[in-house]
């Protein structure tokens, strides 16, 4: 359907209904998380060691420059000195869990920001670009995709990933590489732990979304 912009007032009930509803959403989104993180923990036979949360997409009411703001961070999470965060490649890059950097000369920068970072890499062509088009009722290719499935596996080998699911659309070769996103922070951030991918899984291929339609 056509989008368009809207702007509520926080002051109006329609505004605090959004509101309240959206941080619900986050509260059941940490709640998810926590969930599948000991999860897997559990599978694993591991120990919980720490647990990194962090939003992104989300919105926050903030002081910056002595004025209260609505911060609306898209394609970003919060990086205030000294909170951590976790910022993912793709299936085939390492992972970095980072905080908002201590060093008090890089306050300007990290002011200048809104004390934000990047919450991923980064796309570097679209879902329909790397998959390709299909004729929606039959299936029939259209048009062919950038990236081939023998292409993401050949990343994955070369990584050492074993693959369970996913499709091309989520392969390393649509997004950036984090080491450069990352050095374009500068100095706003410091990275504290480098996460290597081992296996990844997700839906793939054939899997039908009974939301799409």
């Amino acid at each position: 359907m056509p989008e368009a912009e809207t702007l509520l007032s926080l002051s109006d009930e329609l505004g605090q209904r959004c509101w309240a509803l959206m941080n619900l959403a986050g509260r059941y989104a940490y709640a998810g998380r926590e969930w599948v993180a000991r999860k897997v923990v559990q599978l694993l036979g591991g120990v919980e060691v720490e647990l990194v949360h962090n939003h992104h997409n989300f919105a926050w009411r903030e002081i910056h420059g002595g004025e209260e703001l609505v911060v609306v961070r898209k394609g970003a999470t919060p990086a205030f000195p000294g909170q951590k965060g976790f910022v993912g490649g793709s299936m085939g890059d390492d992972a970095v869990i980072l905080q908002g950097c201590t060093d008090p000369g890089a306050r300007p920068l990290q002011e200048a920001a809104l004390f934000s970072t990047v919450h991923g890499a980064g796309r570097v062509m679209s879902r329909r670009e790397a998959l390709g088009k299909r004729h929606r009722k039959t299936g029939a290719l259209l048009e062919p995709g950038k990236v081939s499935v023998e292409e993401m596996d050949a990343w994955l080998r070369a990584k050492g990933v074993i693959r369970r699911g996913g499709d091309v659309d989520e392969s390393p070769q649509v997004y950036r590489r984090l080491t450069e996103v990352l050095a374009a922070q500068g100095p706003t951030i410091q990275v504290l732990h480098t996460l290597r991918p081992l296996v990844v899984v997700m839906a793939g291929a054939g899997v039908e979304d009974p939301y799409k339609d």
